[in-house]
């Protein structure tokens, strides 16, 4: 009697031994169905490399690959309950090897389908925005309490007290920062993935940002430099204040911009800009591009030591500030490409940001390339 395969999720043990015996596998009955108690649901989850490996370890190379097409053909014909079921493959991408990803039941990767998501990246901007509005109102705030210089001189620090300061070190800096910025524009152009990692790096910056001002308003460190001319009870009225905070905000707190600001020691913003963009960099092109790599970390590099030696920030500042932002983008992507984690209740209540940005991508984010636009021919023949 022929086993129906509509309901294959439903089926006992007794059931997929009727399969197998229908497909010509009935040898396998014993191994399969009474030793290691098979039912329809882990019959669904079956991949090749279940058969070679232990426990089952069957060693008849023929049986080996009919049985992975039988199993194969099994799983398409019930793609809605293993949808239901949340069941993936074991799939080979692009030559690159085999490895456990998320998988369609199709046996296609889904790594070549991620989904854009635009409104979502939309949502990203939008919130990194806002908090760039709300550090510069913080700013403000913290400008009208800095200590007076007269009664808390700069605190001791190894690295400002032993390097003289260069006047034109913190324009630097800010060139280095923008050198990098242009540079991750151009590989956030022609990344196939661009929204999701627009998303990912508006969705970090925000957060960074929005702990900065925390750490800034709890904390007044006195001025590090005697050259900073800072006074408090500068803004007096609060038309002056929303002046100054979009004076801040649109100058995006850069003194190339003319902004110039006292008081937002702990910790310092522009080092996370450098550092954030260099490991966006890094991590969205591939790993052989060495000249860019370097390129990104010698900018990052100088770049803080700029900020240093313009005496803007103390040794302090710069370090939790690269520190904190290694860490949140380290931990940001290991949560990111571990597809079990985006979906467990401990990162929806702990993590509701991250789940609400990572729910549908579909694994590792690999670097792709594509032209965006429709022409000319040649770019899009040159990248793809």
């Amino acid at each position: 009697m022929a086993v129906s395969q509509s309901s294959v999720s439903t089926w006992s043990s007794k059931q997929v031994s009727g399969w197998l015996k229908q497909e010509g596998f009935g040898q396998y009955v014993e191994l399969l169905c009474s030793k290691h108690r098979v039912d329809g649901p882990s019959l669904l989850t079956l991949r090749e490399a279940d058969l070679r490996e232990p426990p089952l370890s069957l060693t008849v190379l023929g049986d080996i690959k009919r049985l992975a097409l039988a199993l194969r053909r099994l799983q398409i014909q019930n793609q809605k309950q293993m949808e239901e079921l949340g069941i993936g493959g074991d799939c080979v991408c692009n030559g690159a090897g085999r490895r456990q990803v998320d998988c369609g039941v199709s046996g296609k990767c889904l790594l070549g389908r991620l989904d854009p998501e635009l409104w979502k990246t939309v949502v990203s901007s939008v919130y990194v925005m806002l908090v760039f509005g709300f550090t510069s109102f913080v700013m403000v705030i913290v400008h009208d309490r800095v200590p007076d210089m007269t009664i808390y001189p700069p605190l001791p620090d190894i690295f400002l007290d032993s390097v003289p300061r260069i006047p034109w070190a913190f324009a630097m800096a800010e060139a280095c920062g923008l050198i990098l910025v242009y540079i991750f524009l151009l590989v956030l152009l022609l990344h196939k993935h661009r929204s999701i990692i627009l998303r990912r790096l508006c969705s970090l910056i925000g957060t960074v940002f929005l702990l900065r001002c925390v750490t800034m308003f709890v904390t007044s460190l006195s001025v590090p430099g005697q050259h900073l001319q800072c006074s408090s009870k500068m803004y007096g009225d609060t038309w002056s204040k929303v002046q100054r905070v979009l004076a801040i905000w649109s100058g995006f707190g850069m003194t190339l911009n003319g902004v110039d600001t006292c008081g937002d020691y702990m910790f310092s913003g522009h080092t996370v800009v450098l550092t954030i963009l260099n490991f966006f960099i890094t991590e969205y092109t591939p790993r052989s591009w060495h000249l860019i790599h370097t390129i990104s970390w010698v900018l990052n590099l100088f770049g803080i030591f700029f900020i240093l030696a313009a005496h803007e920030h103390y040794s302090i500042d710069v370090f939790i500030a690269f520190y904190i932002t290694t860490r949140l983008f380290l931990y940001y992507h290991t949560l990111a490409n571990t597809r079990a984690f985006q979906h467990s209740r401990r990162a929806r209540i702990w993590f509701p940001m991250f789940s609400f940005f990572e729910c549908n991508v579909n694994g590792p984010v690999h670097n792709q390339y594509n032209w965006p636009f429709s022409g000319p021919a040649c770019m899009k023949t040159l990248i793809g």
